[in-house]
């Protein structure tokens, strides 16, 4: 299982490392820099409103129905019928719900006419997301692989051509951006439609009440926790607005993009590692040793990357945007150091979902909104968008730690204590090595390269990255390629 985790993760983050950064950096980042800060903070406040209430579109289903099917295939082609048009009543629902509560924050027209757009793209990602659970429950990574970036591909050649072609005569606003999002998102969906019909066989479109409340009873808790989840992740942009106004946000979202993609990062860990966790599991089988070698992936990862762009953070927020850069960067500074907490949720987070212990992470998860509900409400008036930030890291550290500790405790792992010592050699290692390199003046494309390979060379010296087993992996995926 380790073998097919690290073949699978490889080919995920192959296709995403060479998506996602296209659409983050080439189309996102440009939209802010042609439409300015105030008016891209204004539709990330709104973007966000829609990806807290998100959860009612899932309401769990999607974890639940991976889960479901990594333990019982046979599963597929009543969940693929069942749930699909549960969907459909949920989409209803959470377009009410969010016109609703637009309404009560004080909502103005404009904000409205971008809201209708961005809910039915968060119905359709969300639907997206809902065949995916069925490609990775199949252990059918590839095709899930494909999927997951189908959309942001799309998005890239519609909103290339917007932005760097003249097929656009008039001046490009917020409101080309989400349409071309919109025409995304539907192409992707019909594609994952048909991937998923040719692994159920059969699909019968029905609305079954009496289903609807079995499989909604089942999948409450994992509703709850994404919905807490979401709250204490997403609520600073919200508050941001709210507390100091849409250029404060905008000024946020310049340097939560930067941390965005390493959570990217993670939330792949996080779509591969359910199912086997699930299946292992299910099993009785021991998950100790998947466990580490995921969360030693990731930590290695974040830090080798986010250590150097930490220290060159000026240089970097200067060249990715036109304005306000010396504002958004020691915002950044302040989000990178909790790309490490966010990386360790990742996957002791989906370890405790996959083990069905939703009652404890609920519990974290609502103790990380409350608290940071609580930072935010005393740090925004006082320090803007540098108070999210620390608000942010404070929260993410104290939940990431509370679920290491409850995944030790309830999953029965062990890596060893000297695996631990190890490991904090190996940061503190990392750290000296970047800020050596950085005081020599490096150019710094040169610097943030030449970090990261040192960084990952001390991970393997200190045996935090097995190249033995690595070099093994690979020999075994050509002799015995996954068909998945």
């Amino acid at each position: 299982m380790q073998k097919k985790f690290v073949s699978s993760l490889i080919l995920l983050l192959l296709l995403n490392l060479l998506v996602k950064p296209l659409w983050i950096f080439g189309i996102d980042l440009t939209v802010q820099n042609r439409v300015g800060a105030s008016e891209y903070g204004f539709y990330a406040a709104v973007f966000s409103f829609t990806l807290i209430f998100n959860i009612v579109l899932d309401f769990g289903l999607t974890h639940f129905n991976n889960r479901a099917i990594a333990q019982d295939r046979v599963q597929i082609a009543r969940n693929f019928s069942q749930i699909t048009g549960i969907k459909l009543i949920l989409g209803l629902l959470y377009f009410l719900v969010s016109i609703c509560i637009g309404y009560l924050l004080g909502y103005t027209s404009a904000h409205f006419a971008l809201l209708m757009v961005l809910t039915a793209n968060q119905f359709l990602a969300s639907f997206i997301l809902f065949l995916r659970s069925h490609l990775s429950g199949l252990h059918l990574f590839k095709s899930d692989s494909i999927l997951s970036v189908l959309d942001k591909l799309l998005m890239i050649i519609t909103c290339g051509l917007l932005l760097y072609t003249s097929v656009l005569s008039a001046e490009f606003t917020i409101m080309h951006f989400v349409w071309a999002q919109f025409v995304s998102y539907v192409i992707a969906a019909v594609v994952g439609f048909v991937m998923v019909l040719q692994k159920a066989k059969i699909f019968v479109f029905k609305i079954d009440l009496e289903s609807f409340k079995k499989n909604l009873h089942k999948s409450l808790p994992f509703a709850l926790l994404i919905l807490l989840m979401a709250l204490y992740t997403r609520v600073d942009s919200i508050m941001i607005q709210q507390l100091s106004g849409s250029f404060e946000n905008g000024i946020y979202f310049q340097a939560f993009r930067l941390l965005d993609v390493f959570n990217q990062v993670g939330y792949l860990f996080a779509v591969l590692l359910l199912p086997m966790f699930s299946s292992m599991l299910a099993k009785k089988e021991a998950v100790s040793n998947l466990s580490r070698l995921a969360f030693s992936l990731i930590w290695v990862g974040v830090l080798a990357i986010g250590t150097p762009l930490w220290l060159s953070a000026s240089e970097v927020m200067d060249y990715l945007y036109v304005n306000h850069s010396e504002l958004s960067t020691p915002v950044f500074q302040i989000l990178i150091i909790s790309s490490l907490a966010f990386g360790s949720t990742y996957v002791f987070g989906t370890l405790l979902t996959a083990a069905g212990n939703l009652k404890a992470l609920n519990s974290v998860a609502l103790s990380g909104f409350l608290l940071n509900v609580v930072l935010n409400f005393i740090m925004i008036p006082h320090y803007g968008a540098n108070g999210a930030a620390i608000a942010t890291v404070f929260t993410q550290f104290v939940t990431a730690i509370a679920q290491i500790v409850l995944s030790f405790k309830l999953a029965d792992l062990s890596f060893g204590l000297s695996y631990w010592w190890r490991l904090v050699i190996c940061t503190i290692l990392t750290f000296l090595l970047s800020y050596l390199m950085w005081l020599t003046g490096l150019h710094p494309v040169v610097f943030i390269v030449f970090s990261t390979v040192g960084s990952l060379g001390s991970a393997m010296l200190f045996g935090i990255i097995n190249v033995r087993a690595a070099i093994e992996l690979i020999q075994s995926r050509i002799r015995k390629p996954d068909l998945g």
